[in-house]
């Protein structure tokens, strides 16, 4: 088969499609077909040589894709070949087959395309774990979500206002801030221009986020504790601003918040396999409802891999970059 490999550790120019093994699915895996994939910040650090993949794990970039069951590894009862599905990886999304753990398959969303679903399972689960299953938003609350015309954010906005919470968000122009509108959110920050504090606290009369979705870490963290309402929670999701920072654990103990840091490649297959059921039982009926839909900045060809990161690393796209195979 072919997959987009990584040469050496570098710029978008050392990925390159390629002839490889093909994979065999062990016990509890299924053989995917993919019809397309998306493209992560992972990927980027994983081509730069800033973010391996977990022991035992596909070496080629992709964290989710959508595609058709090919082959059955043993213990894969519910699955069948010909089934049409979309994956939560570890990593060979950029190929043109891939074997998934079964706790990591998910059906394809009715009504959706391959592209359409292929730029589901990252942020879906993501935004889901991170925001529901730790922060626990609840209806009326206000959630904060830097970076929203991001993948992450499009979601975020969306399932936030799908459960009746109230949404602010940061980006950096008035477009993408006019998408993140259309999508739902209700305060509306430019970072480049605007204090994200100071808008917060005006918007909820003094209030702040109750949970707030941070991509920066180390820059934004003493501010996200200043921006955060009594019993407030912080969830870390990137290290875009930073890996180190200074916190005054006094503002944080007045406020009774909590600061929580997570990730989800890494984690053991059991704890991805509780995601993605927590996902299909509850955000699949509202994308198959068309309550909440991805957002696909553009699709390129998977052969043009190197083109697509470059999008991503200029940051002017909103949504998903989506690579069809």
């Amino acid at each position: 088969m072919r997959a987009i490999t990584i040469s050496q550790p570098g710029g978008p120019e050392v990925l390159t499609w390629t002839e490889v093994p093909e994979p065999e699915p062990a016990a509890g895996e299924v053989l995917v077909e993919v019809a397309a994939t998306a493209v992560n910040r992972a990927d980027l650090l994983q081509r730069q040589g800033f973010y391996d993949p977990p022991p035992g794990s596909s070496r080629y970039p992709g964290l989710e894709c959508a595609g058709r069951v090919v082959a059955l590894g043993p213990g894969t009862a519910g699955w069948a070949v010909g089934d049409e599905v979309c994956a939560l990886l570890t990593g060979g999304g950029y190929a043109e087959r891939v074997a998934v753990p079964v706790g990591q398959l998910l059906p394809r969303p009715a009504g959706l395309s391959a592209v359409e679903a292929a730029a589901l399972p990252e942020v879906v689960c993501t935004v889901w774990s991170n925001v529901f299953m730790v922060a626990h938003l609840r209806p009326g609350e206000t959630l904060l979500v830097h970076g929203g015309a991001s993948g992450i954010g499009t979601m975020a906005i969306q399932l936030a206002k799908a459960v009746g919470a109230r949404v602010a968000v940061t980006a950096g122009s008035p477009e993408k801030l006019a998408r993140c509108a259309e999508l739902g959110a209700d305060i509306l920050i430019d970072y480049r221009e605007q204090d994200f504090v100071a808008e917060l606290r005006e918007a909820t009369g003094g209030g702040g986020a109750d949970v707030i979705l941070d991509i920066m870490g180390a820059r934004y963290l003493q501010r996200n504790v200043d921006a955060l309402a009594v019993n407030g929670r912080l969830v870390v999701i990137g290290l875009q601003g930073g890996i180190k920072g200074e916190l005054d654990l006094n503002t944080l103990l007045r406020k009774r918040g909590a600061v929580a840091a997570t990730n989800l490649r890494g984690r053991p297959l059991d704890e991805k396999a509780a995601i993605v059921a927590a996902v299909r039982e509850h955000v699949w009926p509202l994308i198959e409802s068309g309550v909440v839909r991805p957002v696909v900045d553009r699709v390129l060809p998977i052969a043009e891999a190197a083109a697509a990161h470059a999008v991503v690393e200029a940051g002017g796209h909103v949504g998903k970059v989506v690579l069809e195979v």
